[in-house]
């Protein structure tokens, strides 16, 4: 088998949204993450010589979910999946935390991530026949060097999903999440942690990257723990920079201003 056996072709659709493949290359078998725009996924997907069996969607926001209806009128009998509680359009089976899928050989660990919507999910891909590291995705929970609003939750749920949830997994597990807005996250986490050096550099790789139009995606656990001010609630310059020391005040802190940020 070759050395990575989880594929992820990443989709990009709308202004800035990401949909994914998760691809079985042994079985040519997909899973599509949060497939707005079906056609789009589905030109992917024939380009990669593979079949669309599964629609994963991390949350009820149209620009995730808005497609789902659609995509069931293109294939029948396509599994649709959501997070329980959620609402998200179109779905054919919820899923709580820590609920299995497979998609041919590969495992897909659900990891409930409520706040940004009530029943946001994150996918968690690994393939058992090697040791090669996992891809989880994010939607709009964890965003590379960022996170997502807090509009159905609070911020001791964003607390647990970014720094119990999502932090416990392996540093080298890729990381895959719903929008291309690494450069401003960058921006303003280095306005909280101004001497950060892997701050600096990777805003600096993330400018060059999209100017050759190009995606800043993966990121992986271990570079949010080192350039994501949301997941480094105990650092000396957060806690200078919002003036608390609680972990969930301290996020609370860190999103109120990332809302009003004005690079």
């Amino acid at each position: 088998y070759p050395a990575v056996m989880v594929l992820v072709q990443p989709v990009p659709m709308l202004d800035d949204n990401y949909g994914y493949l998760i691809i079985d290359e042994e079985s040519k078998v997909a899973a599509a993450v949060d497939a707005v725009e079906p056609a789009k996924v589905e030109a992917a997907a024939a380009a990669a010589g593979v079949s669309v069996e599964l629609v994963l969607t991390t949350h009820n926001h149209w620009d995730h979910a808005g497609g789902n209806e659609e995509y069931a009128s293109l294939k029948a009998g396509l599994t649709i999946v959501g997070g329980v509680g959620d609402g998200a359009a179109g779905t054919t089976r919820e899923v709580s935390h820590d609920d299995t899928l497979t998609i041919g050989a590969i495992s897909i660990r659900v990891l409930a991530t409520p706040c940004h919507t009530p029943g946001h999910v994150c996918y968690l891909a690994e393939d058992p026949r090697d040791d090669s590291p996992g891809a989880v995705f994010t939607g709009d929970t964890l965003f590379s060097s960022g996170c997502g609003k807090f509009n159905a939750g609070t911020p001791a749920q964003m607390h647990h999903a970014l720094n119990v949830v999502l932090a416990k997994l392996p540093g080298e597990t890729e990381v895959y999440n719903g929008h291309e807005y690494t450069v401003s996250n960058l921006r303003f986490a280095r306005s909280v942690e101004p001497e950060n050096a892997a701050m600096r550099e990777k805003e600096e790789w993330a400018v060059t990257q999209i100017a050759a139009g190009k995606t800043t995606l993966p990121s992986t656990i271990a570079n949010e723990l080192a350039t994501n001010p949301f997941m480094r609630l105990g650092e000396e310059a957060v806690l200078a920079y919002t003036g608390k020391t609680d972990p969930v005040d301290v996020i609370m802190e860190l999103r109120t201003r990332k809302n009003n940020f004005r690079p």
